[in-house]
């Protein structure tokens, strides 16, 4: 194997740490963007909502992954915080990518986050890459998102956009916050349960993300979900069994909209989303079970 450069942006966050963590133990170089000052060759200054890159940092990477981003659930989305969302993606993503486009050797691949988002609330119509965005914010921040990437697919630079699901994960995301409440038995589903939640194990989108960097072949949006998407009512039965705990409880509608605001329509929304690209592009997953996703978290 190859030992490559390889920059990440958002290696703090809940993808980014366990991919710097596989990386780094493959041996592969690791620089991590930060913002602040660099403190070593491995970190790069960069200031996402300044659209400020530290372009000399990049030099000698062979792949550039762009995974920052203020957390989608972190906050009730006010207006701020709905411009903060955006710009820490879109103006990110257009500064990583007019650096790319600017170095005398760009890297070989630019791997662009993206999110399932994109397609909107879809009901009970299973949808893959092919199918075109929905109508909303995110979907609309999400277009966004995939457009600021330009610069560097225009440079000739292999751009992927992984079009992220939910991850199953103790340490952070909407699961993150699930497991504390199904171990003290007050998990339940939402609203109705029946809208459509597309997950994917933690460590099958760090290998997804691998894979999509290995395979020269591979561009454009690649949907990291597990091949088959269930329902909320499935999914909190699911976790209520693996954890050993009844789950009793279901949060009626109109509470998630007092409580959450606007987002609350992403969380009662369905999407059944559906990996095709990935499956036809040879990616196995190890945990495509919601059962063994859960158990893979740990």
């Amino acid at each position: 194997m190859k030992r490559l450069r390889i920059a990440v942006a958002g290696a703090s966050g809940l993808i980014g740490s366990a991919l710097v963590r596989s990386l780094t133990a493959d041996g592969h170089e690791v620089v991590r963007l930060v913002r602040r000052a660099a403190a070593g060759p491995d970190e790069v200054c960069w200031d996402p909502e300044g659209q400020y890159v530290d372009a000399r940092g990049l030099a000698g990477c062979a792949v550039l992954v762009n995974l920052a981003g203020a957390g989608i659930g972190d906050r009730r989305w006010t207006p701020s915080y709905k411009r903060l969302l955006r710009d820490s993606r879109v103006l990110g993503t257009a500064a990583l990518a007019e650096a790319v486009a600017a170095l005398p050797e760009p890297p070989r691949v630019f791997v662009s986050g993206s999110a399932i988002g994109i397609y909107g609330d879809t009901g009970d119509r299973a949808v893959d890459e092919d199918a075109p965005p929905g109508h909303g914010f995110l979907p609309s921040l999400c277009v966004e998102w995939e457009e600021a990437a330009a610069p560097a697919q225009e440079a000739g630079v292999r751009t992927v956009f992984p079009r992220t699901g939910l991850v199953v994960a103790r340490g952070g995301g909407a699961w993150g916050r699930l497991f504390p409440l199904f171990r003290a038995g007050l998990g339940g589903r939402l609203g109705d349960g029946r809208q459509y939640w597309s997950y994917i194990a933690l460590h099958d989108e760090v290998a997804a993300i691998r894979h999509l960097i290995d395979d020269d072949t591979l561009s454009g949006p690649f949907n990291l979900t597990a091949p088959q998407p269930l329902t909320n009512r499935q999914i909190t039965a699911a976790m209520a069994r693996v954890l050993h705990r009844p789950a009793p409880f279901a949060v009626p509608a109109p509470v998630l909209r007092a409580v959450l605001g606007e987002m609350a329509r992403d969380v009662l929304g369905s999407q059944r989303v559906l990996p095709k690209r990935l499956l036809e592009s040879g990616f196995r997953f190890a945990f495509p079970g919601i059962e063994e996703a859960i158990r893979s978290a740990g």
